[in-house]
């Protein structure tokens, strides 16, 4: 039986290429650059002050260019190209045509639609970064920061994760979808950054009202639905493991968001919003490690953790540690990236399922990913505990890594512009950086802002004020 003559190999669709697989990753991708831009565009530019509405969306906005630009140029090859040092690939440019549709390195699909999916993943973690830096961070610095970090850090850790030549790759560390190379990653220097940056003013400290919680909340729904193809793409191919990803990633998030509103609710006495967009996001980042990989009651567990563990460690410990409560985190990056993103890591040591590691994995080395509560259940308790320590290993390996280069490349950027804004930029806020003001028809009064206590006063934005004032 004949095929159709578009389903036929051609020229432009060689024997090798899964037009399926090619057209779910094209997919997989925009659904994870529509999570940046606009997701986190209109989420970072709403749930901060009035004053930061645009400097805080325009970080995320460049961030994205800027990395698509050196991602292009070096960053792919370092991260998954021939093995140039132990850490790291032959930096290399991506944009010859006879490469680019060439077959990947993985699935079947052309080096195109690989670079593609794998900028959308570099550009959210430097985004992410972002979110600790917000209401204060010199612009200028910001631009030489992002293509540096990029550079010196995440192709570093991508590769050794991800790249099959990898160093914890080989291990057979379980990464599934970036719970290391991208959370723990962007919470770390996140959180590095931001101490060396030093606070915002006390003023903005006190009070860092939402200018928009509606937006805000639209923002999170983007953030949240273009998960599914976050983890949903990372089999690289239309598989039942892609199918189990996605819903698990959901289930986890649902769970996440509700432990952490029954949290507020019990402690705080009032529902919050904010604090229920904090549980969202700690729930996909939990499981991003896990997707397709574990059971569906794991999810429910993670997510249950995921919703308890970060709200337990910004909520209660960030308020009495000292050097916690020093350093200025401004969207709490650490908490619900870092401490999300270690533990679903953990939890990814513990409820990995042999069977569905063959599922993605598709290696005769399968094998050796076995969660520890299996790997007791089918009397391999060392290859258990084996896994558990990998995944611990990993965990040491990001956090050392990012708080080495993310503080050289701040102590390297100070000598060439100041890590900083000037005192006068940081009382008038986007008027004064960008000459350009989100709701120029409000003016700059403080009477906008609500006069009530937060319990998220410390992260912003208040979870029990934050009047949103529509023109």
């Amino acid at each position: 039986m004949s095929l159709p003559l578009n389903l036929n190999p051609d020229e432009a669709s060689p024997p090798w290429l899964n037009k399926g697989d090619n057209s779910w990753q094209l997919t997989a991708a925009t659904l994870v650059g529509l999570q940046s831009v606009p997701g986190l565009v209109i989420l970072y530019g709403s749930i901060v002050k009035k004053k930061w509405a645009v400097n805080s969306a325009f970080m995320a906005l460049y961030a994205f260019a800027a990395v698509l630009v050196c991602w292009v140029g070096w960053g792919y090859r370092m991260s998954f190209g021939d093995k140039f040092i132990h850490f790291l690939g032959v930096p290399n440019v991506s944009l010859d045509a006879n490469y680019l549709i060439h077959q990947a390195f993985l699935g079947y699909l052309p080096n195109a639609t690989m670079i593609y999916f794998q900028f959308v993943f570099a550009a959210i973690t430097l985004i992410l970064v972002a979110g600790a830096l917000l209401g204060r961070m010199n612009f200028l610095a910001w631009m030489l920061f992002v293509p540096l970090w990029l550079t010196f850090s995440y192709t570093i850790t991508a590769y050794s994760i991800w790249c099959p030549q990898g160093w914890l790759s080989k291990k057979g560390i379980i990464d599934y979808s970036g719970g290391y190379v991208i959370h723990l990653s962007s919470g770390v220097a996140g959180f590095t950054a931001a101490y060396w940056v030093g606070p915002r003013t006390t003023k903005d400290r006190e009070r860092f009202p939402p200018n928009n919680i509606l937006l805000m909340l639209a923002g999170a729904g983007l953030l949240w639905m273009g998960w599914t193809g976050f983890n949903g793409g990372d089999p690289y191919t239309v598989s039942t493991d892609a199918s189990l990803a996605v819903l698990n990633t959901h289930v986890c998030t649902a769970t996440s968001l509700l432990t952490w509103l029954m949290l507020d609710i019990i402690f705080f006495g009032k529902p919050s919003v904010i604090g229920a967009t904090q549980g969202m996001i700690t729930g996909l980042v939990c499981i991003t490690p896990a997707a397709g990989v574990v059971q569906g009651w794991a999810a429910i567990l993670m997510g249950t953790m995921s919703g308890s563990i970060p709200w337990y460690t910004m909520m209660v410990l960030h308020k009495n540690i000292g050097f916690l409560k020093q350093v200025d985190d401004t969207m709490a990056v650490f908490h619900t990236h870092a401490v999300a993103g270690s533990l679903g890591g953990i939890l990814t040591g513990l409820f990995a399922v042999p069977k569905l590691n063959r599922l993605f994995y598709l290696v005769p080395e399968w094998q050796h990913y076995i969660g520890l509560f299996y790997g007791i259940h089918t009397g391999r308790t060392t290859a258990g505990f084996t896994q558990l320590g990998i995944q611990l290993l990993g965990i040491v390996f990001v956090v050392v890594l990012n708080v080495f280069t993310t503080s050289v490349i701040c102590n390297v950027i100070k000598f060439i512009v100041p890590l900083r804004l000037a005192e006068d930029e940081l009382q008038t806020g986007d008027d004064a950086i960008h000459g350009e003001e989100a709701y120029a028809l409000w003016g700059d009064g403080e009477k906008y802002e609500s006069k009530l206590n937060s319990v998220y006063e410390e992260f912003p934005p208040p979870s029990k004020g934050g009047e949103v004032q529509m023109v």
